[in-house]
């Protein structure tokens, strides 16, 4: 049934019960040959007839219930949630003359459209769908105090550090919200982090005014002052922009801002800078950062493309997956060869060729498939670090004369060896024991390192330096594989 198929496409598998059939009229119903001789039934009836016409409407609002990824309060809830409580009402309302066969069939149609009004529901109140409109919302008070209040009041944005990170912050707290694979929370996470990373764009992304002078000249030039009044022209569009991309302008339009910033194009297109390779580079930049805010204008829609926020379908997230499973193929034959005290399989140069794989991996500037990029070279790193010291430990030959807190320092070394082995090698949840016991240990590991005292040797001091980061880097990628991460 094109309902089910699709809600199992998109997400969370259809629960609403058994029905008849969408793909034809009623007569066509496929069923069971015994219910079919213990319940024969005239598809011409007009009970039948009118349920019939009821699951042609489901079918129509089905689809439109699996992609939904707004709140209670949108105006498209309402609607679905409205069309829905009337066919309930309908199928409520078919007069089935007490006939089994039915109230059969009204009792499937009336499951079909109370189905649709439970996932529709479920996925608006879910609460990775509340934690998404709460990031969001911090992300909407931020970018109004700092970019656009200021500008609306006649200031300058307050474009900081700070506020380049707290963005960033907000950006990874979104790739973090588990959306249990349904297609209306992919749908609400993919257009958040999608409008807050071209708000980080357009903010990073803006052009210094400049001073330019003539040749063999103090005075500035006259193009440069046409540009520079372009400039403040652009500052207001890049607040407008932001305001449109957080959903805080009231008025502005898309179409209206692309037509300013257009009519800025021509203006600069009209500008006559011949003989000056300063200011033409000056008007480039200028040019190309209004080509940059008119490419996040095209945002409204695309979070519609199912291919868009369905990161299971994209072509880079494959590339990862398959660079994963080569790196996991490597990891089991080299704790294999460990196991038993074999040190010959060393696949360094592949590992490093993976390293460079995953570089080259497109990330269309989507930050969760950066984050999957990302995790995919930390595993490939856990696998080369551990290589690395397990040939430090083999090759290691300590003079008589070594410092016994350096000594202590590479005991340890050993021990997170030998933890680490089993920390590539753990495949559970942070619930199980094993996972409680290998945090513990790596934690008492910490606790000796910060008992080493270097007593003014400097050589320790490095050495156990070095140590704890190893160890925290280990802590790091355990949590790291217990996080339950999704794309």
């Amino acid at each position: 049934m094109a309902v089910r198929w699709l809600c199992s496409l998109f997400g969370k598998p259809f629960d609403g019960g058994k029905r008849m059939d969408h793909g034809g009229p009623p007569q066509q119903q496929r069923q069971h040959p015994m219910e079919q001789q213990q319940q024969p039934y005239n598809p011409q009836h007009p009970a039948m007839m009118r349920l019939y016409e009821v699951q042609k409407e489901v079918a129509s609002l089905g689809p439109q219930v699996c992609t939904f990824s707004g709140l209670q309060n949108d105006r498209d809830y309402k609607r679905l949630e409205r069309e829905l409580t009337r066919l309930l009402l309908e199928v409520d309302q078919v007069d089935t003359e007490g006939k089994p066969d039915l109230q059969g069939a009204r009792k499937r149609a009336a499951q079909e459209v109370e189905g649709l009004l439970r996932y529709l529901e479920e996925n608006a109140t879910h609460p990775s769908r509340l934690a998404i409109e709460e990031l969001s919302t911090s992300a909407r008070q931020l970018v109004d105090d700092r970019v656009v209040a200021p500008q609306r009041s006649g200031g300058a944005a307050e474009i900081s550090d700070e506020l380049v990170d707290a963005l960033q912050q907000l950006v990874l707290r979104l790739t973090q919200v588990k959306t249990e694979g349904r297609v209306p929370l992919r749908k609400a996470r993919y257009r958040a982090l999608t409008r807050l990373c071209a708000v980080q764009d357009v903010i990073e992304g803006r052009t210094q005014q400049q001073t330019l002078s003539l040749p063999l000249s103090g005075d500035t030039h006259e193009a440069v002052h046409r540009i520079n009044q372009v400039m403040v022209k652009v500052s207001v569009a890049r607040s407008q922009l932001v305001a449109l991309l957080m959903g805080l302008s009231g008025r502005d339009s898309c179409a209206h801002l692309s037509r300013i910033l257009t009519e800025m194009q021509v203006e600069l297109d009209a500008l006559d800078v011949s003989g000056n390779a300063a200011i033409r580079n000056y008007r480039k930049q200028v040019v190309e950062e209004i080509n940059g805010l008119l490419k996040h204008l095209d945002l409204e829609g695309e979070g519609d493309d199912t291919r868009r926020y369905d990161l299971a379908q994209n072509n880079s997230i494959r590339e990862i997956e398959a660079v994963r499973a080569h790196v996991s193929h490597l990891r089991e034959g080299i704790l294999r060869y460990c196991a038993m005290g074999d040190l010959s399989f060393r696949p360094k140069a592949e590992l490093q060729g993976l390293l460079t794989h995953l570089d080259q991996v497109d990330t269309a500037k989507n930050p969760c498939i950066r984050e999957a990029r990302r995790r995919a070279v930390v595993e490939v790193q856990a696998v080369i670090t551990f290589l690395d010291l397990r040939e430090a430990l083999a090759c290691r030959q300590p003079g008589p004369n070594e410092h016994p807190s350096h000594r202590a320092v590479w005991l340890v070394l050993g021990s997170l060896s030998d933890l680490q082995a089993q920390v590539l090698g753990f495949d559970g949840k942070r619930a199980d024991k094993s996972y409680m016991m290998l945090e513990e240990l790596l934690t008492k590991q910490l606790l000796a390192l910060d008992a080493v005292e270097p007593q003014g040797d400097e050589t320790t001091k490095v050495a156990r330096k070095q140590a704890v980061k190893f160890a925290q880097n280990i802590l790091n990628y355990l949590d790291m594989k217990t996080d339950e991460w999704e794309y």
